[in-house]
């Protein structure tokens, strides 16, 4: 109906294909149209509109360089997978489209008679790809194949190859004929002269090189010794893809925006991971179904977070994740059969945070997370900084990405566990530490770890050590309260501490208890 132009696509355009399939195009989809319609998905597929049946009896012909850039997607992104496609999005030969035509007529009339038609060509000679001829040195060819090939033979390989060539003694002029559009640079001549003349004739000899050490700071973690030190507490390295489900990454961060990708592998790999969680979880769910028991991973890699402010509009972070799930052991007569709980990954946090040599610097926070247990979750801040979360998943998760068992997560900043400070020699002390153990009241609510830190603030330089070896709940002690026992070891690096300093210490730590939390020492 009228005539034949190439155009984009108008808004919301249909085109039903040879397969019957209708699909709606896209405004930057090129198409092959009359005047009234679209009939052909240009370089991708033929429309129902304009196919040949057996009761055809006018035969149009069209036969069209598209540049690459205008096919590249469009098949995939509507589900198709094309010859035409296949060939256009890797480049075709710019001036064969009239002899193929020529050939295309020639065999319809050998075959099935009639008489031909006029051709119509429409050429834009300052849209199609110029090609430039490309200089071979002698110098760069015989420096990439490490090895002098003979001038007379270098130009008779070009030539055998169709292409024009002319030699002034140190560097070839060679003139690239259309049909080989993927010879552009230098480096492309070099590898056709390589395989012609023949790979096996190229003497195998190993590369000299000078090698250096590369600077390396004391005070820097590897990522390596932080995976060994996961390893070391029975877990499995892990690797997953940067590309997640969108409907499982939504379901653990809804408030989330993640970034999607135009051309996804698949449909449930859309999405760009804004943790590394997803990947491990499927993992988990995998191994889960093949009844294994003991499941523990850790992976480090990037997440992505949308930020309008940062480079391309995402924020690219390096961060270390880890996943527990099943039993706490293998099976075993001495360990008994246990699953694995919070205070199994806490630990192996806590283990990875001694690399640092700074633990004491970090501290768990209770904190709700929208992909985590609301009674099982903290936040892990590094002074004032939150650099990470731990705790497990909730719950309701568990049937929509697969899990049958309680699943345990972390994920730390990189950048705030691979610095340490530099280990530095003291003297031991030659003097008798003493150990004093306090009982304490407090509300609930408060943590043994707030209690501590307090007690690290006093700025007793003898204390060396602090830890929490009781907690009770019960008879003797008021409802909404909680009796924490503490043992506190004290020393001198210079004297014996006479008894009066001790106590004198233990009364600075009690007041601090007392006027921070309102403690009181149990009976």
């Amino acid at each position: 109906e009228g005539d034949i132009t190439v155009r984009l696509a108008q808004p919301k355009e249909q085109l039903t294909l040879l397969d019957d399939q209708e699909v709606e195009l896209d405004e930057d989809t090129l198409v092959i149209a009359d005047d009234n319609k679209a009939l052909a998905m240009a370089g991708v597929y033929g429309g129902k509109n304009s196919g040949v049946t057996e009761n055809s009896q006018n035969i149009f012909l069209e036969s069209a360089f598209f540049a690459p850039d205008a096919i590249l997607g469009k098949a995939r992104r509507y589900g198709l997978h094309t010859d035409a496609s296949h060939r256009y999005e890797r480049g075709v030969d710019p001036q064969l489209q009239r002899a193929a035509m020529e050939r295309a007529t020639e065999l319809l009339l050998a075959i099935c008679g009639g008489e031909a038609g006029p051709v119509t060509e429409a050429v834009a000679e300052e849209l199609l790809p110029q090609r430039s001829d490309i200089t071979l040195r002698i110098s760069r060819l015989a420096k990439v194949l490490g090895v002098s090939i003979a001038d007379d033979s270098v130009t008779e390989i070009l030539e055998r190859l169709g292409f024009d060539v002319s030699f002034d003694g140190q560097q070839w002029q060679v003139g690239i004929p259309s049909y080989r559009f993927d010879l552009s640079i230098e480096e492309d001549l070099i590898e056709e002269v390589a395989r012609i003349y023949g790979y096996n004739s190229i003497q195998a000899a190993p590369p000299a090189a000078q090698l250096r050490m590369t600077e390396r700071k004391e005070g820097e973690l590897s990522t390596h010794k932080l995976i060994d030190a996961m390893v070391c507490r029975g877990y499995q390295e892990a690797i997953t893809y940067s590309f997640v489900d969108p409907k499982h990454q939504a379901l653990m961060f809804d408030e989330t925006a993640a970034l999607t990708l135009p051309h996804p592998i698949s449909v449930d790999m859309s999405s760009m991971r804004v943790s590394l969680w997803p990947g491990l979880v499927g993992a988990v769910a995998h191994n889960q179904k093949r009844q294994q028991a003991v499941l523990a991973f850790v992976e480090t890699g990037l997440r992505f977070i949308p930020d309008e402010s940062a480079e391309n509009g995402v924020r690219q972070e390096a961060v270390i994740s880890g996943i527990r799930s099943g039993k706490a052991h293998s099976e075993h007569w001495s360990e008994g059969d246990r699953s694995v709980d919070f205070y199994d990954m806490k630990g192996d946090v806590e283990a990875l945070l001694a690399q640092t040599g700074n633990s004491a610097e970090f501290r768990f926070v209770a904190s709700q997370n929208p992909a985590l247990h609301p009674g099982q979750s903290a936040a892990i801040y590094h002074g004032s900084e939150k650099v990470g979360d731990i705790g497990a998943l909730h719950p309701k998760f568990d049937k929509a990405l697969g899990l049958n068992q309680r699943t345990f997560v972390f994920e730390l900043s990189l950048s705030a566990v691979t610095q340490r400070p530099l280990p530095l020699a003291k003297p031991v002390s030659r003097y008798p530490s003493i150990r004093r153990d306090l009982a304490v009241v407090v509300d609930k609510q408060i943590a043994a770890g707030e209690l501590i830190a307090a007690m690290e603030n006093v700025g007793v330089k003898q204390l060396v050590d602090l830890n929490l070896f009781d907690v009770y709940v019960g008879d003797g002690v008021p409802e909404g309260k909680q009796s924490l026992a503490l043992s506190v070891t004290l020393q001198d690096s210079d004297k014996t501490l006479e008894e009066a300093e001790v106590t004198e210490l233990m009364t600075k730590f009690i007041e601090t208890l007392k006027s921070e939390f309102n403690a009181t020492l149990r009976d």
